[in-house]
């Protein structure tokens, strides 16, 4: 079986890699040999392969600077992913789509599902929604949405703000976490063993939120951090209004998915 990977070094990417790489016949692009923003390209260079399967997950994923460069953020994370449904709906192959919790306005008491209504509040969680829906051009898809990212997998960078925690305090330095900001962090690794075992079980296409289970604010996961990591908390408790950021963020984001498809949340093998 033939798998075309997007965005293969990213942090998500490497570890779908690293699970993808045994039993499959691996096609991995990096950016300069196939940019997602040049849909033409990425339609005819989806034809050429002719995979089974494409995983994209290729993102422009710099949510402030997308306030002030939206044509970018838009060619990645949305034009570029029509151009991949297109190209799938093409070859008849299955489309996997990364996308994100900043679609959701986190004004909520309680994780979101996937039926709930998504309302965005920046430029970069507009650019996601669209990704979303061209994705649906594939007649078979997968929009996984994912969030707070942790972990890495081998050859992949250790990113995120659960890595600058962890660096942080192995450092001794102070750290400020949000009070106010409520996530689902998920393993990275935990990600893309889902990934696969949805695409084995034939799931029917659709959304599903991809996340390891609970959930907790950013200063509760660096207390446990600080905890797991045997370093002394040096922690500073912030809110989002504190902050002078371009682009809103949702406060409570946490993720979780409808019994109907909870075949792929995740649980940490930790």
């Amino acid at each position: 079986m033939k798998v075309l990977v997007l965005g293969a070094r990213g942090q998500l990417g490497a570890a779908i890699v690293d699970e993808f790489r045994r039993g499959c016949d691996l096609v991995a692009p990096d950016h300069a040999e196939l940019d997602l923003a040049d849909d033409a390209r990425v339609h005819a260079r989806v034809l050429a392969e002719k995979p089974a399967i494409v995983i994209n997950c290729a993102a422009y994923n710099a949510v402030d600077a997308a306030e002030d460069n939206p044509v970018a953020a838009l060619g990645v994370n949305a034009f570029g992913v029509r151009a991949l449904a297109r190209a799938a709906a093409d070859l008849d192959a299955t489309l996997v789509h990364y996308s994100t919790d900043f679609v959701f306005d986190g004004r909520t008491d309680r994780p979101y599902v996937e039926s709930d209504t998504p309302n965005p509040q920046s430029v970069y969680a507009v650019s996601k929604l669209l990704g979303e829906w061209f994705a649906a051009d594939a007649p078979r898809r997968y929009i996984l949405r994912v969030e707070s990212l942790f972990g890495h997998a081998p050859g992949g960078p250790d990113r995120g703000s659960a890595a600058g925690i962890a660096s942080r305090l192995m450092a001794g330095e102070e750290v400020r976490a949000f009070v106010d900001r409520t996530v689902s962090p998920t393993y990275v690794i935990d990600a893309a063993c889902a990934t696969r075992r949805m695409l084995a079980m034939g799931l029917p296409s659709g959304i599903y939120h991809c996340v390891n289970s609970g959930y907790c604010t950013w200063w509760e996961f660096a207390n446990e951090a600080a905890r797991l990591l045997e370093r002394p908390a040096r922690l500073v408790p912030i809110r989002v209004d504190d902050l002078s950021l371009r682009a809103r963020r949702p406060r409570a984001s946490c993720g979780h998915s409808t019994p109907r498809n909870m075949a792929t949340s995740t649980r940490s093998r930790r």
